[in-house]
């Protein structure tokens, strides 16, 4: 049980965070457990915001006013997985060599919500007059669905918040836009036959083929388009097959066909445009391929996870703070995406700016160094003190 009070360094913070395993396929409630002893013991308010089946859960602690809008410091504990990987050592033990901090975690994102936690005491005295709030949330590695619970309690439980600052790994650069990231599985049903008399069936992996290639018209048309901004690295959406599998033997028609694919889509794009184009695709191929000769197939997509993009909103009260805590005069985007889309689509001002390279995260011996903890927490005391005027 944590003592009243117990002031840990953010190297500490995290030492303790990287301990529990809080990969995406496991509960991350131990994690959320030590997080509520530690902030009861200073006396913090929060809510604890549990997923449906109970496994797993956000926390909401708020620091300061809670009659008033404040500013939501967001991050995510779960974590990729480690299995597979060659680690120089225990990737759930922080190991400090080098004037590196390696774990499992250690920059995306733990070394953020360690960051946020370590420095409770500090708000605490800080006097604040504008709140500041710590959101750590669930799942953010496979569907980013962890925080939405919280973003619907804002502006009806509690005060819609002035901005939101995502603490992503982006060596504290504020990036005002990312893209959307939508993955489906398609699965193409067919009809088994002997492969010399294609009229008597409907081969399952031909159609697919004929999908797959639609998609590859869709990506260079996208690719044709380009983007307008000029920011985005790939300058363009891109649309992706990422895994297929089908059939018995070559000689047997294919009774069935799986296929992944996503797109990443720039801030502007109609996010149904791509799906309208593929169900479209999908009637046409069913017709003329798989039922050519018969009442013989059909094709499922089934949507698996849509990640909103972040679109730049120029001037926001979220980047304005961001640049300013962050030391910044521009904004850049990042090549991956994030909770903040769902902030915005609730009209909150959000950014992603936080300590830490993307470069050193899903890797063994994953890192943040220590430098960039220090920045990070230079950030933090900044932006207490941004609050308490």
């Amino acid at each position: 049980m944590i003592g009243k009070g117990l002031r840990l360094t953010p190297l500490e913070m995290l030492a303790r965070l990287v301990a529990f395993d809080t990969e995406s396929s496991k509960s991350n409630l131990p994690l959320i457990t030590f997080v509520e002893e530690y902030l009861r013991g200073w006396g913090v308010p929060f809510v604890r915001l549990p997923d449906a089946s109970g496994a797993k859960a956000a926390i909401f602690a708020t620091i300061g006013p809670a009659d008033r809008s404040g500013i939501v410091l967001s991050g995510h504990t779960d974590t990729v997985p480690v299995a597979g990987q060659v680690w120089t050592s225990d990737p759930f033990t922080l190991r400090i060599e080098n004037g590196r901090a390696y774990g499992r975690g250690a920059v995306d994102m733990k070394g953020f919500g360690a960051l946020a936690l370590a420095l409770v005491p500090e708000f605490l005295v800080a006097d604040l007059r504008t709140p500041i709030h710590i959101l750590l949330s669930y799942d953010e590695e496979t569907t980013c669905l962890g925080v939405v619970d919280a973003v619907r309690r804002m502006g009806t439980e509690v005060p819609r918040p002035l901005a939101v600052i995502v603490g992503e790994p982006t060596s504290l650069e504020v990036a005002d836009a990312h893209k959307s990231v939508v993955t489906y599985r398609t699965t193409v049903h067919g009809s088994e036959a002997h492969s010399s008399k294609p009229a008597l069936g409907a081969s399952a992996v031909m159609a697919a083929g004929d999908l797959i290639a639609g998609l590859n018209r869709i990506a260079d048309e996208m690719m044709e388009r380009g983007d307008p901004s000029g920011r985005f690295d790939p300058p363009y959406t891109t649309v992706h097959v990422g895994t297929i599998q089908g059939g018995t033997a070559r000689n047997i028609m294919a009774r069935h066909c799986d296929f992944h694919w996503e797109f990443r889509g720039l801030p502007d794009l109609d996010p149904t445009e791509i799906p309208n184009r593929f169900e479209a695709l999908s009637r046409e191929v069913e017709r003329t391929r798989l039922n050519r000769f018969g009442d013989y197939g059909r094709i499922e997509t089934m949507l698996e996870v849509a990640v909103p993009g972040l679109a730049s909103e120029p001037g926001s009260e979220a980047e304005i703070l961001a640049k300013r805590l962050a030391g910044r005069n521009r904004t850049t985007t990042v090549p991956f995406g994030t909770e903040s889309g769902h902030f915005q689509a609730a009209g909150i001002p959000t950014v992603v700016c936080g300590p830490g390279s993307i470069d050193q995260a899903h890797q063994p011996d994953e890192y943040i160094t220590l430098e960039h903890l220090e920045a990070g927490a230079a950030f933090m005391r900044r932006l207490a003190a941004a609050c308490s005027r």
